[in-house]
């Protein structure tokens, strides 16, 4: 096998320690494995590759570490678990040689037999999901678990310690009396070793089990299913096997309870092995528990779900709009006050909880943040402007991702924090780590139920808890209740099933999914109902631009499967003060309308546009100027306008002590409806100012490229990293001492005869952070000081500051 293999080439494999003869390592077996077995290793534990590993040997380091292996044990089923333990329990290096369990000896200890078709054994499917974590690693033959699961698992099936592990913390007196009662003649190198290869033996464990009456034997049977320590006094006593005055002294002196402390016993591995018959567990969990719940037509779970996002979306593009206009003011803590969350909820006409979570995704996907101001309000992004002129699917995508992959709950708003402080929405204190692997726990787990299934919740809770055993807690509970009730709520799920759009979304497809919402979603109209009441009724979600200018000509009414919109003098008075004439709002009407424009309706924009302008207001402090002098002496006449301070100055001009902001809007809430002039006389009709905050940090990085595609990058870096570490090299001397630049001089030539020859080169370099790393690297050329060069380990041509360069040597030719 070649040690050098190039690190590039898919399927290749990097030399073992076993072909130099060396005893086998974790490190060696992972250099080993083919770069398509390396890239599924860091694609199912990206947290390895982050940041890349220098070499095989950092990858080993880092995939045996105790926080890495704490964090994939969590990923593993029960069944996968317990085959696991089984290899810890018996392939642990503390018991009797050979090291390691065999895939026979874990098949009897389970219980489980072969199947005829070996595809359908559920042991193998367990050990190639061990050996692709890379949480245990063969060993001749053998299955050995990496060396931190000793910890993290210190009783595995619930079964104690081996003896030796046990003995070493005992006197050394005390172990010599054990090994004379139990092996006289024992030819072992020391005492431990006499009693470990004693009580390894099953059959002559079994012949002290028959030394100890009946009371002795229901002790043990107590221990044997674990948990394997019991509590009495004066554990670490002495007693002969012939001085034996209790159950507990004679299973004491024959060494098949040994003490772990001052009042506590604890049975050795061995012995509860062989008390077991062999067998490690009384439960195997070979599946999960069965579904149970209700049937759904799949047409119609995917329609309810579908209705539901397009509910979303209606909701989160009210909200939104309205805030463009009337923004929401940020708490000191940077949340949302609760006033201001009932509000919005009006707006989206929903409840309290639906528009706490609406709010956050909106965030989250980076629709809504705050601006700069000293007072801050909540405000729409600019993002938010190209998200409303996408396709109703698409936008729906765009919330969903941002939930499955935000860390807040709003489900925790209103509760309170460990210091008493009320959590509010987009505040700090509901953020969980484990909210989006709950979020994507519950989904998969839904979408291995059959097509329309609606498990019922304790159903999904036993799948859950046989699916990811090790994540149980009350924190994750809570998680798994909140991401049911948000994914009905935003449209994952519908009837309690999980919605077809969804099963693409969770693989990462959003171009699938996508493709299965769009037929489902409503298709938007470019028509609304005209109605003699004043009002307009759109029956189903309208293109954006007749939307828009709706909504500035009218008011919503209501909402739901149609949305009402009615027309009063105001309404009408907004669009015109934002520039739109009469004739233009009456074409709009008999241009999107299916039924004639009611006569009363025209009457009302013409009416309002009438009066509209004929009162202008500037500043003196103010002034009102008109071209009818009568409208004037009205407004001067009536008694209501004393407040305002009004002087007449001319037949069609009075001033006013107010300013002209104040005036204009006094004068609106009287009836009169004076609009805004310029210093050139000409009316200012402008439409409210529409604001926007900067981007929003969803704190969600980031990534380029697929996962797989990362993993196949880094693992060609990490090939490379160690073929430069590991590579036999010729060192070519550099000056340690001499006239200053010497050295860099002395490297230059080197690394200049290399790119004149053709040949990779080895480097030692301190790079920019001030760490000492290694490169192979093929020189081009070496000019002003800088050598520019094919690095192996990035990839890519890089330049190197030569007076940076610590080493160099030539690389040893391989051995096809």
């Amino acid at each position: 096998m070649n040690d050098n293999a190039h690190p590039g080439r898919p399927g290749t494999r990097s030399g073992s320690a076993v072909s130099s003869g060396r005893p086998p390592t974790f490190t060696s077996w992972l250099r080993g494995r083919s770069d398509d077995e390396l890239t599924a290793l860091l694609t199912a534990r990206p947290e390895l590759a982050r940041p890349v590993p220098a070499d095989v040997g950092a990858l080993a380091a880092r995939a045996a570490g105790r926080n890495a292996v704490l964090r994939v044990l969590e990923r593993l089923d029960r069944f996968t678990l317990q085959v696991l333990e089984s290899v810890i329990a018996l392939g642990d290096d503390r018991l009797s040689e050979p090291v390691g369990a065999a895939p026979a000896d874990l098949a009897e200890a389970l219980g489980v037999k072969p199947p005829p078709a070996p595809a359908d054994d559920p042991l193998a499917r367990a050990l190639d999901t061990l050996l692709g974590l890379a949480l245990v690693w063969p060993d001749r033959g053998r299955l050995r678990p990496v060396q931190v699961l000793r910890d993290l698992i210190p009783h595995p099936a619930r079964l104690g310690p081996p003896v030796r592990a046990l003995l070493t913390a005992l006197p050394h007196a005390a172990v010599v009396r054990l090994a004379d009662g139990l092996a006289p003649g024992s030819t072992a190198a020391t005492p431990v070793e006499t009693v470990a290869t004693a009580l390894s033996d099953p059959a002559r464990v079994a012949g002290l089990l028959e030394r100890v009456d009946a009371r002795a034997h229901r002790l043990l049977d107590g221990l044997a299913w674990g948990p394997p320590n019991g509590t009495v006094a004066n554990a670490r006593r002495e007693v002969a096997p012939d001085a034996a005055a209790s159950p507990v002294d004679a299973l004491i002196a024959r060494a098949l309870l040994l003490p772990t402390g001052d009042d506590t016993l604890t049975l050795p591995r061995e012995v509860g092995l062989v008390l077991r018959g062999g067998t490690l567990f009384q439960d195997l969990a070979l599946d999960p528990p069965p579904f149970q719940g209700a049937d759904r037509a799949a047409e119609s779970v995917s329609r309810t779900a579908a209705g539901q996002a397009f509910t979303v979306l209606r909701a989160v593009g009210e909200l939104l709009e309205h805030w463009s206009q009337e923004p929401a003011a940020v708490l000191r803590n940077g949340g949302l006050g609760v006033r201001d969350l009932r509000r919005a909820a009006q707006v989206m006409d929903t409840d309290e909880p639906t528009a706490a979570l609406l709010v956050e995704t909106a965030r989250a996907a980076g629709l809504i943040g705050a601006d700069d101001r000293v007072g801050g309000e909540w405000l729409p992004t600019r993002e938010y402007d190209l998200w409303r002129e996408s396709p109703p699917e698409r936008r729906w995508l765009r919330l969903a991702s941002a939930w499955l992959g935000s860390d807040r709950v709003a489900a925790l708003t209103g509760t309170r924090d460990s210091g008493g402080r009320v959590r509010n929405v987009l505040g700090p204190g509901l953020t969980r780590p484990g909210a989006p692997q709950a979020r994507l726990d519950v989904l998969g787990e839904l979408g291995s139920a059959p097509p329309g299934l609606a498990p019922t919740a304790e159903s999904l809770e036993a799948r859950l808890a046989w699916r990811h055993p090790r994540r149980g807690s009350a924190v994750y509970t809570e998680l798994v209740g909140a991401a049911e009730d948000e994914a009905a709520v935003l449209g994952l799920t519908g009837l309690g099933a999980l919605a077809e759009h969804t099963r693409p979304l969770l693989d990462g497809d959003e171009d699938g999914a996508a493709h299965l919402l769009a037929p489902e979603l409503p298709e938007p109209l470019d028509h609304v109902l005209l109605q003699g009441d004043m009002t307009a009724v759109a029956p189903g979600p309208l293109v954006s631009e007749l939307a828009r200018e709706l909504a500035l000509v009218a008011d919503v009414e209501s909402t739901g499967g149609a949305t009402v919109y009615r027309f009063t003098e105001g309404s009408v008075r907004r669009a015109l003060d934002a520039g739109r004439g009469a004739a233009d709002l009456t074409a709009l009407l008999e241009r999107h309308s299916r039924t004639p424009v009611p006569q009363a309706l025209r009457y009302l924009v013409s009416d309002t546009a009438r009066r509209h302008g004929r009162l202008r207001a500037g500043s003196a402090s103010s002034y009102l100027r008109c071209d009818e002098p009568t409208v004037l002496e009205e407004l001067v006449g009536d008694r209501r306008t004393a407040e305002l301070g009004l002087v007449r100055l001319a037949p069609t001009v009075v001033a006013s002590r107010l300013n002209r902001a104040a005036l204009v809007e006094r004068l609106r809430s009287l009836g009169y409806h004076p609009v805004a002039e310029s210093g050139d006389g000409s009316m200012r009709l402008t439409r409210p100012e529409v604001r926007r905050a900067a981007p929003a940090d969803t704190g969600v990085p980031a990534e380029s490229g697929t996962r797989g595609e990362l993993a196949r990058a880094a693992v060609r870096a990490v090939r490379a990293g160690d073929e430069a570490a590991t590579a036999a090299r010729r060192p070519v001397p550099l000056p340690g001492d001499g006239p200053p630049g010497s050295r860099a001089k002395a490297a230059m030539e080197a690394l200049s005869h290399a790119a004149e020859e053709g040949r990779r080169v080895w480097i030692g370099y301190t790079d920019t952070d001030g760490r000492q790393v290694s490169r192979i690297v093929e020189p081009s050329s070496v000019d002003g000081g800088f050598l520019t060069a094919y690095d192996t380990t990035r990839g890519a041509v890089h330049r190197f500051a030569v007076h940076r360069v610590t080493a160099v040597a030539e690389l040893e030719p391989t051995a096809d």
